[in-house]
């Protein structure tokens, strides 16, 4: 044996011996850090009516998906808890915006949700602490899911919004970007998720295709534009992977369809055959009826509406990933595009809505990414957000958790 093959065989023993005793094994680090932003609700074609020279300057610096396909159900927390876990929604279980518990009937809205524990840390470990557990510093500003603890463990820095954040604020962005930055600079993290809740809420209010919305997604470019120079006033440019996604799309409502979904007015339907309602949330939601009364309620339901999409718990589509989790209900129903769902009254203040099947194309989302570990100018073809995760642990050099994502999905957009 020669003195190469040597110390091979020394280092291949010495790893066995930290493996076999228990003593913690020091992995490389990775030579680039990581920067995850994401722009809520924006749709794939947003850049397609507004001028954003700086996402389109990422294209040519790095890689452009055509466009990103986002778990199902289309909503916030369900989808970016997608992004850092790598699982379906009904494998992660985070499976609604809303915390809910079918025996108290006690519902609580996002904000609230954000800060319970036990319905984020359920079996799965979101990045952050899988990066900490292999040597790493992570941080999250705003990220849904960062602001609880998994197994006992937090992220490292997080900062949480408040109830009546005003999410618009460019003054504020920028001021978070710069935070940021000191993240990366000062305390030296390695991976921080950044949250953005526009043009989401603009959206909503104003609807997709409103003047209001392409403005804010100005805003939004603008923003970009910030955080590019701040990335090289503060050297690191080339040593920071930056990706910008989104967690789902945006349609417009139609609010004066002639043909509204509304529970209160089906014939033979009545809620006093139902245990709890999870409805009037957007275009989807779930029903538990009453013992002995499932029976009775699907068959009035499954042919009540055109537009509505109703099914027992076991018949749901298995391409949507949904329902195979104990937080789903036996009753599980979406509504075609434009269509939201109407419960006990019928009130819809939202010009735009998601929560959609994501398998139409106003769900459907941006992914963009540059840094020193991507190829330049490169457009790729559509892919699902489950598959993210399994990027980020490459481009962090860890080893991911159980996760439903392909690195090899991902990889073509990577330097050799």
């Amino acid at each position: 044996m020669g003195r190469q093959g040597a110390v091979l065989s020394f280092v291949a023993l010495l790893t066995l011996f930290f493996l076999v005793a228990g003593v913690p094994f020091h992995r490389q680090l990775p030579k680039n850090k990581l920067l995850l932003v994401s722009f809520d609700g924006f749709r794939w074609n947003y850049d397609q009516d507004v001028d954003t020279p700086n996402l389109d300057s990422m294209t040519q610096e790095g890689v452009k998906a055509h466009y990103m396909t986002p778990a199902f159900v289309t909503m916030t927390s369900p989808c970016h808890f997608t992004l850092v876990t790598g699982k379906y929604i009904e494998n992660h279980g985070v499976v609604h915006n809303m915390y809910y518990n079918t025996i108290t009937k006690v519902k609580l809205p996002y904000y609230t949700t954000l800060g319970i524990e036990s319905w984020w840390d359920n079996g799965s470990l979101p990045i952050w602490i899988t990066a900490q557990r292999q040597g790493l510093k992570t941080g999250s500003f705003f990220y849904p899911g960062g602001n609880v603890s998994y197994q006992g463990e937090s992220v490292n820095v997080s900062r949480k919004e408040g109830a009546l954040h005003n999410y618009s604020n460019e003054k504020e962005w920028r001021q978070n970007i710069d935070t940021v930055m000191k993240w990366f600079t000062e305390d030296d993290l390695d991976l921080v998720t950044l949250y953005f809740g526009e043009p989401d809420s603009t959206g909503h209010k104003y609807g997709p295709e409103s003047q209001q919305r392409k403005d804010m997604v100005s805003q939004v470019d603008r923003t970009v534009g910030y955080l590019q120079e701040n990335i090289k006033k503060n050297n690191l440019k080339d040593n920071l992977n930056l990706i910008i996604t989104s967690d789902h799309g945006m349609t417009t409502v139609l609010k004066n369809a002639s043909d509204l979904i509304e529970f209160h007015k089906f014939p033979n339907f009545t809620f006093k055959d139902i245990e709890f309602e999870l409805l009037d949330y957007g275009p989807n939601g779930m029903l538990l009826p009453k013992e002995d009364k499932l029976e009775t309620v699907y068959e009035i339901l499954k042919n009540a509406h055109p537009k509505l999409h109703v099914y027992k718990k076991e018949s749901f589509p298995e391409h949507l990933h949904y329902v195979n989790n104990d937080r789903i209900v036996p009753l599980v129903m979406y509504s075609d595009s434009g269509y939201v769902i109407h419960g006990r009254v019928s009130v819809q203040f939202n010009n735009g809505e998601h929560g959609f099947d994501n398998g139409g194309m106003d769900m459907k989302t941006i992914f963009r990414a540059v840094g020193p570990d991507f190829k330049r100018g490169l457009e790729v073809e559509p892919f699902e957000s489950v598959h993210v995760y399994e990027l980020l642990c490459k481009l962090l050099n860890i080893i991911p958790e159980v996760n439903d994502g392909n690195l090899n999905i991902t990889l073509p957009m990577l330097r050799s």
